[in-house]
């Protein structure tokens, strides 16, 4: 019996371990079936590693030969479809069909230093006009874009995809020039970037970029273009970086973006294609042109054109392919440290970031007060004002942290709640202000001074209730015209309340000449700290 036994067991077991693989292969062969293994790591689309290796060796005769062979074939051409105007090719790189010179600065950022819409820094006055959509026809464009996961994920710039109601893909060397569809993962306004994916995918493996270390880049490095321009696919151009850490103007109201200059032909329809080291690794995403004429009768390249550096789109990467980039704000405006500031706002360099404005949020709630210099956020310095967005951007909303700032000579420090950035919501007020005559002259600093009446106040569109000196008029040829415009409500002079026109004048009358003085105004609704330094 005992030897029937253990035998009987022996078998059992035998079946039991049977079963249990045939269960397992078939649930693996029905899982496969019904798509319910588990999810690939090329599923989450992993973000392409960094070369971070010094760029060396020699530029040789095939150098570029062997770059464009190697890479061409991961650069795509992407058109789309839209029934907005803002897909339309000419609205990116300027030109028209028929015609125009206008080129993407005026278009979208107004025109060059000294065009009719700049003030005497350059900056911008006015918004660009509205895009709106021509009539209920549909509208294509042309850019380009790379691939940088074997399942189908293809970088470009969020100008060529925005608003788009159909994405269409050709590839490197297709024969049969077929475009396949996409859709839009991912879209960043601030980095003018966007993620999309095929819907539908050739046969064939995908090239897949490499990327490079772009806060490597330096200017004189060699680097070529490749993109669809006019829509001629995977032409190649080659130059240099001009410049980098350029903040040569805004992709979102108030926000700059730091970007590569290169003088290598980029043209309409580069848009989204790569900018390649030598080594053949993208190091940035050719996003605008400074462009003039063109035999085509449209713009085209004059050797000065922008890519967003590769290494800001690989910070953003994780939320475009989740769909939403979460950022932090704390809601204050800054600028850089002027030298007359160094003076008047008694710092010991130009260190820092000078706050102009403190709308309401955390910054406000917290106690920062417009003239306040921001030297360290979170524990780290400012040494530039463009320090602080990246800082803060890159804190999770719902942290606090320390702010420390300069007031009158003495550091204070205020913990700071960040909130969530919502760019959408970030619409700056703009209006145009007449001048005036009369008034107070201003005391040597070249501007006229008014009290808020009720005529004054309507022809300015002041807020209701407001309290000041209003400057009805500005000497052209005055340092003031740089920083006072008709319209400002002057509110403080030097951190001390002014109610009407004869408080601020005797306040300015008190300032020494050839010293700066601190003001806090009111522009359009929103407050503002300036300085001014007396003739």
């Amino acid at each position: 019996m005992s030897l029937f036994g253990s035998s009987s067991r022996k078998t059992t077991i035998f079946y039991v371990v049977l079963i249990a693989m045939a269960s397992l292969v078939v649930g693996m062969v029905i899982a496969s079936r019904l798509d319910l293994s588990p999810v690939s790591s090329a599923q989450t689309m992993a973000i392409p590693a960094t070369n971070t290796a010094p760029l060396s060796g020699p530029v040789d005769a095939t150098t570029f030969r062997n770059i464009a062979k190697t890479q061409s074939p991961m650069v795509v051409s992407i058109r789309t479809e839209s029934r907005q105007r803002t897909q339309d090719l000419t609205e990116f790189f300027g030109g028209g069909g028929g015609g125009g010179g206008d080129d993407l600065f005026e278009r979208f950022f107004g025109p060059g230093p000294g065009g009719p819409n700049q003030n005497p820094r350059g900056q911008q006055q006015q918004q660009p006009p509205q895009r709106r959509p021509r009539n209920s026809e549909k509208t294509q464009a042309a850019g380009s874009g790379f691939i940088i996961a074997k399942d189908g994920y293809i970088l470009t710039n969020n100008h060529v995809v925005e608003g788009a109601t159909k994405i269409e893909v050709q590839f490197f060397d297709d024969k049969d020039e077929e475009y396949y569809e996409a859709k839009v993962v991912g879209r960043d306004p601030l980095t003018d970037s966007a993620l999309i994916q095929l819907v539908e995918k050739p046969i064939r493996d995908l090239t897949v970029a490499k990327f490079g270390d772009s806060s490597q880049m330096e200017p004189g490095d060699w680097v070529m273009a490749i993109g669809n321009p006019f829509g001629l696919a995977h032409t190649v151009s080659v130059g240099v970086v001009s410049a980098t850490g350029r903040n040569a103007f805004d992709f979102t109201p108030g926000r700059r973006q730091p970007l590569i200059q290169t003088d290598a032909a980029i043209n309409p329809g580069n848009s989204g294609g790569p900018l390649l080291n030598v080594r053949g690794e993208v190091i940035g995403i050719n996003t605008a042109i400074y462009s003039g004429g063109s035999a085509f009768g449209t713009a085209g390249n004059i050797g000065i054109g922008f890519a967003v550096p590769i290494n800001t789109v690989r910070d953003v990467l994780a939320g475009l392919r989740q769909g939403k980039i979460t950022r932090g704000r704390i809601g204050v405006s800054v600028r850089p440290v002027s030298p007359d500031e160094v003076e008047a706002l008694s710092l010991k360099d130009r260190r820092g970031a000078v706050v102009a404005q403190v709308p309401p949020g955390p910054a406000a709630t917290a106690g920062v007060e417009p003239g306040d210099v921001i030297v360290e956020f979170n524990s780290k310095p400012i040494n530039r004002s463009d320090d602080l967005p990246a800082l803060v951007a890159a804190t999770t909303p719902g942290t606090t942290v320390p702010l420390k700032v300069m007031r009158e000579g003495k550091e204070r420090t205020f913990n700071v709640r960040v909130e969530e950035l919502n760019l959408e919501a970030e619409t700056p007020r703009q209006a145009d202000a007449g001048d005036t005559g009369g008034g107070d002259s201003g005391a040597g600093f070249g501007i006229t001074l008014n009290n808020v009446t009720p005529e004054i106040a309507r022809q300015f569109e002041l807020p209701a209730g407001i309290r000041g000196a209003v400057v009805t008029d500005v000497d052209p040829d005055s340092p003031t015209a740089r920083v006072l415009q008709p319209g400002d409500v002057i509110l403080q002079v030097n951190r001390r309340p002014v109610a009407n026109q004869n408080e601020a004048s005797t306040a300015l009358r008190a300032v020494p000449a050839g010293r700066a003085v601190g003001m806090l105004i009111n522009r359009r609704g929103d407050e503002q700290f300036v300085t001014v330094r007396k003739q």
